[in-house]
């Protein structure tokens, strides 16, 4: 008899043979820039984490406040039972910090690509959506029955072309949703929002950004990329991001009007079918919100470093692409060299992870560093140090 099953081990070995599978390490204790991985103590450049806000004092405290007040857990879907007036709380509290007539939560920036764009176009629409936008997107796009259109990364004018080209339809789309990243995860650039949001008010389209990587690092304070360009939910329309990287916590969420909340709610199965957030996330969230507002310091640290690194990296010969952000591509081109710089790194005690097709082109194989608002000076300087030699010995630089 035919084992079912058999494809599983042929395809993962499939995977190792062509050096794209993924190898597991273990953190022993927090997620911190000097970290305990599979046994060593290293410094972590391969973290979300970006202003080390996991292990802040205020969010440890609240957490264990929220444990006394409200337990470990919600016991319900929201709009059954689970629904806490911290859950309330934080919503309120994050809409006002983002200048939003208000916000909703979802347990996690996956859920609410896959579970909210499903609902905002069907049959009969347009979306048109950035080449390089992160894969939640491209499986929430999948779930619709939409016409759908890809547009050069970053290229207002190609699309420009896609929503001239959309006017003529025949028959008339009912909607057109436009759908980019704001900061693109694999090479840390910016989408050009400004410029996406008038082409969306010019021909009548809905503009969505995914800030997962935005959010507490771009605008004011930490308030996001639509911050960041000056523009207002008026202009972009559905301002989506995470609590998972910036904020120190887990969840996604968006940010716009009160309508948009109220259909999401009531629309979005990932958000119907899900258990709410515990308590102490919720509260170690709220607290987020209040360090960013009054401890201004995290994300200046985080710029400092993110300069002062890209210019080291840029100066020995590393090709950093696109980079705006903390996030700071090596770009090396094969997956097995990116493998072997992030092997001997590790050796060095550095951890970083190679990134590999099918996350990235083939050929543009990459070591991902995300800076971090805790590295001190001295840290980064040996980091750079670190991988210069690292480099050289492997001929990228």
């Amino acid at each position: 008899m035919r084992n079912p099953t058999s494809f599983l081990s042929e395809e993962y070995e499939e995977l190792v043979e062509k050096s794209l599978d993924w190898r597991l390490k273990t953190l022993y204790g927090p997620s911190e820039p000097f970290s305990n991985v599979d046994g060593r103590e290293v410094i972590v450049l391969c973290s979300n984490n970006y202003l080390g806000l996991t292990t802040h004092p205020r969010l440890k405290e609240a957490a264990l406040a929220a444990i006394e007040t409200h337990g470990v857990g919600s016991g319900a879907v929201r709009p059954i039972s689970g629904t806490m007036d911290l859950h309330m709380e934080l919503e309120e509290r994050l809409a006002k910090f983002k200048g939003s007539e208000a916000a909703l939560t979802y347990p996690t920036g996956f859920m609410v690509n896959s579970g909210l764009i499903p609902q905002l176009a069907g049959r009969g629409d347009l979306i048109v959506s950035d080449e390089l936008n992160h894969g939640s997107i491209i499986d929430g796009v999948r779930l619709t029955r939409a016409d759908r259109a890809i547009y050069k990364h970053n290229d207002t004018e190609d699309l420009a072309r896609v929503l001239d080209e959309a006017e003529n339809h025949d028959p008339e789309y009912r909607r057109i949703l436009i759908i980019t990243d704001g900061v693109f995860s694999m090479d840390g650039d910016i989408a050009p929002l400004d410029e996406v949001a008038k082409l969306g008010g010019e021909h009548g389209a809905m503009v969505y950004v995914d800030d997962a990587h935005g959010e507490g690092v771009l605008g004011k304070g930490g308030r996001g990329i639509v911050s960041h360009f000056g523009l207002d939910h008026n202009e972009v329309q559905v301002e989506m991001g995470t609590f998972s990287k910036a904020y120190g916590t887990i969840g996604g969420h968006i940010s716009g009007s009160e309508s948009l909340a109220k259909f999401a709610w009531n629309k979005s199965r990932t958000w119907l079918l899900s258990s709410s957030h515990p308590p102490p996330v919720v509260a170690a969230t709220i607290a987020a919100i209040d360090v960013l507002e009054s401890e201004p310091q995290h994300v200046e640290r985080l710029w400092r470093n993110t300069k002062r690194f890209k210019k080291a990296v840029e100066d020995l010969g590393f090709d950093t692409g696109m980079s705006q952000t903390p996030i700071i591509p090596l770009i090396v081109g094969e997956s097995s060299k990116a493998k072997r710089f992030s092997d001997l790194l590790y050796d060095e005690g550095i951890f970083v992870v190679p990134i590999v097709f099918p996350m990235v082109a083939q050929d543009r194989a990459r070591i991902r560093v995300q800076m971090n608002a805790k590295l001190s000076l001295e840290q980064l300087d040996s980091v750079i140090e670190t991988i210069e030699g690292t480099g050289k010995k492997l001929e990228i630089i």
